[in-house]
């Protein structure tokens, strides 16, 4: 059950995951009050050169996104534009439940992500993410914050976007215990693997058909030498298992060496290439493993083709459990981003009343 109040959402980013979160929430919010009995407003949203801020929290974000398709600045938006207004001020300045963080990922130390989630825990608000990097560094300083100020923080959106992840480990399989994790979590890798196993064509190749569809980026570095694989790993060890892994922990290897010749010779042995990704709970330390290898074809990742992407789990009690599918979008992480604000705001509705007052103190 909720109370009725509107939920006010600071959301920082408007690139592209960004403003599909932003359409998503705007276009669904009559659907979401009908449905949940939830509502959520914008109170600000905050780009490279500056803001939008509405206290209240009602923005006409279609207005605003409009304005901004047309090649001009959020900030530069009649009536509710604040040239110049950075992020860590945006925070500070304007009263929020949710703090959104959509910025660009910083894998290095995740700067300046880390510490705009931190502040924003520190302020009341709680906190979704589609941004890894600040929990691939600091997952345990980070939740340590949250549990004091008796915040949640959402992941979904980096754990795999529209692929539920999480929701699957921690509370479908709750109960069980899970003896071993195994996914395809990168588009970008299996389509290319998936064209090369089905054309024969070279790795190079594949990758260029993959970026002329879209599906790949112009620098792919992170997809196809397994860094995004690994860095989805980490965050769903340290969520489910409590690992305090950091990359530095993780031994990755990715595709770019992969050759028809052994893409030949393992089609020929009734076998198939894919880069998975791997979690074995049960060492000590929690183990986390990227590279690529030959799956029998009865093997339930091995039908899982072009950008699609799946995640497999054994488990004592219920058996293995694999899911796929989910958009590898900017949709898919918008999507992700409103899931984790709804289960927030029907299960934990009681901490709002602490937000409102936390907000109305800064």
């Amino acid at each position: 059950m909720t109370d009725g109040r509107q939920r006010n959402l600071l959301l920082l980013g408007f690139g592209n995951v960004g403003r599909a979160f932003a359409r998503l929430v705007t276009e669904k919010r009559d659907e979401l009050a009908g449905r949940y009995g939830v509502s959520f407003g914008f109170c600000g949203i905050v780009d490279v050169g500056g803001a939008v801020v509405d206290p209240a929290g009602n923005l006409p974000v279609a207005d605003i996104l409009r304005h901004v398709e047309a090649g001009r600045a959020p900030e530069d938006f009649p009536g509710f534009g604040r040239p110049g207004l950075s992020a860590p001020e945006a925070v500070r300045s304007v009263p929020a439940d949710f703090l959104v963080e959509a910025t660009p990922t910083s894998l290095r130390d995740g700067e300046p992500a880390r510490t705009h989630v931190l502040d924003g825990l520190r302020a009341g608000c709680h906190v979704l993410s589609a941004n890894k990097g600040p929990f691939i560094w600091d997952y345990e300083g980070i939740m340590e914050a949250a549990r004091e100020r008796g915040r949640m923080v959402g992941l979904s959106a980096a754990t795999a976007a529209a692929l539920p992840t999480l929701d699957v480990a921690e509370l479908c399989l709750a109960g069980s215990r899970i003896l071993s994790v195994e996914g395809i979590l990168n588009g970008t890798t299996n389509y290319i693997l998936t064209r090369m196993h089905q054309t024969g064509c070279r790795y190079e190749e594949g990758l260029r058909e993959a970026q002329r569809l879209g599906i790949a980026e112009t620098n792919p570095s992170l997809d196809v030498e397994g860094w995004d694989t690994a860095n989805k790993l980490i965050l769903m060890a340290n969520r489910v298992f409590q690992a305090g892994l950091t990359p530095r922990d993780v031994a990755v290897e990715g595709i770019t060496a992969i050759t028809p010749d052994r893409i030949g010779r393992a089609r020929e042995a009734g076998r198939v290439v894919k880069l998975i990704g791997r979690i074995d709970p049960g060492s000590d330390p929690v183990r986390v493993t990227v590279g690529p290898e030959e799956l029998p074809l009865d093997h339930p990742l091995a039908a899982v083709n072009g950008s699609e992407k799946a995640v497999s789990f054994e488990t004592d009690s219920m058996g293995r459990i694999t899911v796929s599918g989910g958009h590898s979008s900017p949709v898919g992480a918008a999507a992700a981003l409103l899931k984790d604000a709804l289960r927030i705001s029907l299960y934990h509705a009681k901490s709002f009343s602490r937000s409102s007052k936390a907000s109305s103190s800064r």
